[in-house]
């Protein structure tokens, strides 16, 4: 399936799940885990069958004796084995009069309506997997009939059938995404916005061994590190262990059904043991091969005795209340907790509080003995609105305690704050190119320039292949080897306002009845060449700084910076202290001759409104008013 395609589908999903809201009682957090749970039964079934036929083919039937499928079968492909009364199909079929076929739940309790059904095959589920007991939704009962059949119909779409390509996995962290907008009460709460995770998983390039988060919220580090291993060719269950750590139980069961989804095994610790600042729930203190998290941000009040007595503070405790005992802000808790948990060649990424790079006291002396580590990899500052629910910037940090020795002594800095995709008025993000090319910046630190100019050859072959899927014999673009980016971006633009213009000339021209389609048509060809555009410009962006592949610092964007360069700057991280302001183009206007041009407009249209001032009065005179 399409990217458009899937998006058509997980518009319309999402439509069909939004009634339960509008024709029930409940609250968006409420529906939030009855919703996933029908999506996670529908991955289920659909992994169900797959696994099902997988078995009937190694296992060929003969007349005489026809293989029956047992439950072992489905431990051997590490698959969950579904009995008939929580297989989604079976679910489906019911009478809508469930109350007259004398089902008997697991319980030996009789069964009396879907909802009842719904929370039996939810039991079943769990009693076939360790890591999915008590975490599947068992409230259907509470919600109507009508409601629940019609989400079951709408979810049996075929396209949720193709396991392999995830596509039900993109649907869920669509509905998590869309959840966060409506359920979180502040940065994100269970869902960390999808760009910071890939960031993170694509700078840290996970391969193999235990991957911690201590703040897993609903697992979205998980999921990625699980799709970054499976498209390197490699299989992330075997490649890697996932251990989980949240607090809050709904946030964990959300984690729990996620990684289920994705086919990925994990364990994950909830409620009070699984509070990272009082406990290390795994005990995996020097022992992870990649930690990846994005805390809670400046949270106070944390116990500073049983914190210190916990461990796993290399650096000692934040500022401390004197009176209260309590650490005042917990940021640097968290960034030791980190460092605490990597192994000799551990690499480290996660999401924090601005602040956090130049914040002074303790903080400040903790942050000295980190960058004389030289353990500390690369900086990003990240913009506003990258949150669902707060405009917050935030910054990521990057440990690597293998770093090459030719960078042992150096931190990359980076400055993304004026790099993003603006997705509505209130949400920021990075689009694919965009992760692409800040992560070919780590790349030419580190000194992998392959990995850059294969990252350039990329963009050649998507530009030319854009330009023959088209077809379009008036598109005249020079896609080849040696193509100069800025001038496909000069002709790309030409030739869009050039098909505007024909448009326009061609819809007034058309006849009543085709104008609309003639519209679509032309409206289809223009987002076309809009979407080559942006990848020539990201093409540029990149092209235009590096080159062939040689790193260089760059104003306002980036600059490898030693640690004396580090030392001299009190140990501030914060990347805009190091790579400076760009410079602001020339737009060639005059500014005293525009600032007076300014002045006149506003003079005008203060005398404009004071005329229509007097003419409203008028007429409320005459109106008696």
């Amino acid at each position: 399936m399409d990217n458009k395609s899937l998006k058509v589908l997980e518009a319309q999903l999402w439509d069909a799940a939004d009634d339960l809201r509008a024709n029930s009682k409940l609250t968006s957090a409420e529906y939030c885990m009855p919703v996933l749970g029908l999506l996670f039964l529908r991955y289920a079934y659909s992994r169900y069958v797959m696994v099902y036929e997988q078995i009937l083919k190694e296992h060929p039937s003969r007349p005489d004796r026809p293989f029956k499928v047992q439950e072992s079968h489905f431990k051997e492909k590490s698959a969950l084995f579904l009995p008939e009364m929580a297989q989604y199909k079976y679910l489906l079929e019911l009478k809508e009069n469930v109350a007259s076929m004398g089902l008997i739940a697991e319980n030996g309790q009789p069964i009396n309506s879907l909802g009842e059904a719904l929370n039996n095959a939810m039991t079943l589920i769990e009693a076939q997997s360790e890591q999915l007991k008590g975490v599947l939704p068992k409230n259907y009962n509470s919600l109507p009939d009508k409601v629940l059949y019609d989400l079951l119909k709408n979810f049996n779409n075929d396209a949720l059938n193709d396991v392999g390509g995830d596509v039900l996995g993109r649907i869920y962290e669509y509905f998590l995404g869309k959840f966060a907008k409506s359920v979180a009460s502040d940065d994100g709460v269970f869902f960390t916005p999808k760009s910071l995770v890939r960031m993170i998983v694509n700078i840290l390039e996970p391969k193999k061994g235990v991957l911690l988060d201590p703040a897993c919220g609903s697992g979205g580090m998980f999921v990625q590190t699980g799709d970054f291993v499976n498209s390197a060719g490699m299989v992330a269950n075997t490649q890697m262990t996932f251990y989980g750590q949240e607090k809050a139980e709904f946030n964990a069961k959300l984690c729990a059904m996620n990684i289920a989804v994705h086919g990925l095994n994990g364990k994950i610790k909830s409620g009070d043991e699984a509070n990272t600042f009082y406990n290390d729930a795994h005990n995996l203190v020097g022992q992870c091969d990649y930690v990846m998290a994005n805390p809670p941000f400046n949270v106070d009040k944390v116990n500073s005795e049983t914190a210190s007595n916990a461990g796993r503070l290399p650096f000692g405790l934040p500022s401390v209340n004197k009176k209260s005992k309590m650490v005042g802000n917990a940021n640097y808790l968290w960034i030791q907790y980190f460092y605490a948990y990597l192994k000799e060649t551990g690499r480290a990424g996660f999401v924090m509080a601005s602040s956090a790079t130049d914040s002074q006291s303790k903080d400040k002396d903790i942050r000295q003995q980190l960058v004389e580590t030289g353990d500390v990899d690369v900086m990003i500052s990240v913009g506003n609105n990258f949150f669902y629910t707060l405009s917050l910037p935030c910054s990521l940090w990057f440990f690597d305690k293998a770093k090459k020795e030719e960078i042992r002594d150096k931190v990359l800095f980076i400055d993304a704050r004026n790099y993003f995709t603006v997705v509505d008025r209130t949400l920021n993000e990075w689009t694919d190119w965009q992760l692409k090319n800040l992560n070919a910046i780590v790349w030419l630190y580190r000194g992998e320039v392959s990995k850059y100019q294969n990252l350039i050859a990329e963009y050649r072959v998507v530009l030319r292949e854009y330009g023959t899927v088209k077809q379009n014999k008036d598109f005249a673009l020079a896609l080849h080897d040696g193509m100069d980016f800025a001038n496909t971006i000069v002709d790309l633009q030409s030739f869009i306002e050039s098909v505007r213009t024909k448009a326009k000339e061609a819809v007034e021209e058309a006849p009543k009845k085709e104008k609309k389609y003639l519209r679509a048509q032309y409206d289809e060809e223009i987002a076309f060449f809009g979407e080559v555009l942006t990848v020539a410009k990201e093409a540029d962006w990149l092209y235009s700084k590096f080159g062939e592949g040689e790193y260089q610092d760059v104003l306002g964007l980036c600059k490898i910076a030693s640690r004396s360069e580090i030392a001299e700057k009190n140990y501030s991280l914060t990347p805009g202290a190091y790579v400076g302001v760009a410079p602001v183009a020339d737009d060639g206007v005059n500014f005293a001759e525009r600032m007076q041009e300014i002045h006149q407009e506003l003079l005008v249209l203060q005398e404009e409104s004071n005329v229509l001032m007097e003419t409203i009065s008028k007429n409320l005179k005459e109106m008696g008013l």
